[in-house]
C-alpha cells in the first residue's frame, strides 16, 4: 500500500496552549525545519501582542475580546471565495473563475498571511505577525490586497465562466 495519504487532520492535535486546531495548522505552517517550539512561541507572542493591543483599543476589532478571536477573524477575512484557474480550451488558454473548497480557503489565507508577514522587514516575526493579524481582521492589509487582486481578477473574467467544469 505504497503512495497512501494519511489523513493529516484526523492526526493534527490542537495547539497546547489554546487547544485549538486552526491555530495549530498554523503554527505548522509558520515553522521552519521542525522547529516547533520556535513557531509556537513566535505564534502564541504575536496572539500576546494583539491581547495587549485589545486592552488598548477594547472597540478596535468588532466582536473580538481576545488575540485567539481576533487571528480567527483574520483568517475568515483574507479567506478568497473565487479564484482564477487557467484552462485551455481549443488552444487558447483562459483564465476562468472557479469556487475555491474551504481546505484550499483556509491555506491560501494562512499563506498569504504568512507572506505579508514574512516581507516586512527589521522587526521579530511576532510583531509582524501580530501586525498583519490585526491588519486583516480590520480588513486592511498585505494579505487582504492579495485577497482583493484576486477577486477582482476573478471578476474581470467572469466572460469566461461557462468553461468552469
Amino acid at each position: 500500500m505504497s503512495g497512501r495519504i494519511t489523513n493529516s487532520e484526523a492526526q493534527l492535535r490542537p495547539d497546547p496552549k489554546f487547544n485549538d486546531k486552526v491555530l495549530a495548522k498554523f503554527t505548522n505552517c509558520i515553522m521552519f525545519s521542525g522547529r516547533k517550539t520556535a513557531a509556537l512561541r513566535v505564534m502564541y507572542d504575536a496572539i500576546d501582542v494583539m491581547d495587549e493591543r485589545l486592552k488598548q483599543y477594547p472597540d478596535a476589532v468588532e466582536g473580538c475580546e481576545t488575540g485567539v478571536q481576533v487571528f480567527r477573524r483574520a483568517v475568515e477575512n483574507v479567506k478568497p471565495y473565487v479564484e482564477v484557474r487557467s484552462k485551455r480550451i481549443g488552444g487558447a488558454n483562459y483564465q476562468v473563475p472557479m469556487q475555491v473548497n474551504p481546505k484550499r480557503q483556509q491555506s491560501l489565507s494562512f499563506r498569504w498571511i504568512i507572506t505579508a508577514a514574512r516581507s516586512e522587514k527589521g522587526r521579530p516575526m511576532h510583531q509582524k505577525l501580530a501586525d498583519e493579524l490585526w491588519a486583516a481582521s480590520r480588513g486592511e492589509g498585505k494579505a487582504m490586497t492579495t485577497r482583493d487582486q484576486i477577486h477582482r481578477m476573478a471578476e474581470a473574467n467572469k466572460a469566461f465562466a461557462h468553461f468552469a467544469r
